[in-house]
């Protein structure tokens, strides 16, 4: 898809009157394969890579460049950098609007220790000037829209004052506020009220992100924050039926749920679609496990299927327990059972 097109479907998506629905950048999980698979099962308006990572030696990654060369969706295309160094990010940037694009975006979110120590994602909402400096090199050298996920703060959601007038200076495309800080990793409740003043201030649209497990709290989340839309992760790999149910909850209509035999095949479909080409079963099982992780909890209120499939080693008993759970045709909400998981997200080692 040429990159002007790209961009007039981005810029068209943000005009409309519906809320936009954007797929969250999960590093490990959100690649060409999981795009294949959600795809079919409700899919996202606008979709987010695993972040580039961004440094002097670095070279863009072939494997997140093919969700970008081999897009299957018809949908727009939005490039994560993640790094500190200006004149690497701008080079990078540049080398990314050479692909069929619809944005860059900047990572100011991921919590994952590994990259808030080297001062990058999350990192870097310590040095709010610092990004004051990022984002002005970058406004410059994006000819396409730039956009840019962060979080509220480091440790301090009171520094998202700092923020939101940087944010606004540098005349943004598009902003995703996670509505928690760095240290609160996904444990916290989120804090939609500053969402919502981001809506405000930030002189560009807002998508909102963090807890969105249904479409009902979807809705909640929409009216709460009156974001420009939602961006989604970890309730896609729970749910990928999740934006169909939403846009049906928003138009008024009784969301449709898949039955177990559905949940099933896309289980499977996601166990074969990723398997790599040198496939090692043991490894493709304990990659399973992460996507489960996040799945599980909306299977069994008393968390048997979990721990069932943590023990399995092989994809034959993998799919004997996903069998003995999912094989029927009754409808499953796919919903977290407990209230705790439902004020908070799980987390098992997904950045985003």
């Amino acid at each position: 898809m040429p990159l002007s097109v790209q961009v007039e479907q981005f810029d068209a998506l943000l005009q409309r009157d519906e809320p936009v629905l954007a797929l969250a950048p999960m590093q490990g999980v959100t690649d060409l394969p999981f795009w294949k698979v959600i795809r079919s099962r409700g899919s996202a308006d606008v979709y987010y890579t695993e972040y580039f990572r961004v440094h002097a030696d670095s070279r863009l990654e072939k494997p997140i460049l093919r969700s970008i060369t081999e897009n299957p969706t018809g949908q727009p295309v939005v490039a994560q950098m993640i790094g500190n160094s200006i004149p690497n990010l701008v080079r990078t940037a540049r080398e990314l609007q050479e692909h069929p694009i619809a944005a860059v975006d900047l990572n100011l979110g991921c919590p994952a220790p590994i990259v808030f120590k080297k001062c990058a994602g999350g990192g870097l909402l310590r040095e709010p000037e610092r990004v004051d400096r990022i984002l002005g090199a970058l406004r410059e050298a994006v000819e396409t829209r730039f956009t840019v996920k962060t979080r509220l703060g480091f440790d301090d959601p009171t520094v998202f004052n700092q923020l939101l007038p940087i944010f606004a200076k540098h005349n943004l495309d598009l902003l995703t506020v996670h509505g928690r800080t760095v240290k609160e990793m996904y444990r916290s409740a989120v804090h939609y009220d500053l969402i919502a003043r981001a809506v405000g201030e930030a002189g560009c649209p807002v998508l909102a992100n963090g807890n969105v497990y249904s479409a009902a709290k979807a809705e909640s989340v929409l009216a709460e924050t009156s974001a420009r839309g939602l961006m989604i992760g970890r309730g896609i790999i729970r749910n990928p039926w999740l934006f169909t149910q939403i846009r049906q909850q928003l138009h008024h209509e009784t969301p449709t749920w898949p039955s177990g035999l559905e949940v099933l095949h896309y289980v499977t479909d996601l166990f074969e679609m990723t398997t790599p080409e040198n496939y090692v079963e043991r490894s493709q099982v304990q990659k399973m496990k992460k996507y489960m992780n996040y799945f599980g909890i909306g299977i069994d209120p008393k968390g048997r299927f979990l721990h069932d499939i943590r023990r399995a080693q092989t994809k034959a008993e993998f799919f004997d327990i996903c069998r003995e759970h999912l094989d029927h045709d009754q409808p499953m909400l796919l919903e977290p059972h407990s209230p705790e998981l439902k004020s908070r997200d799980v987390v098992a080692g997904i950045h985003t």
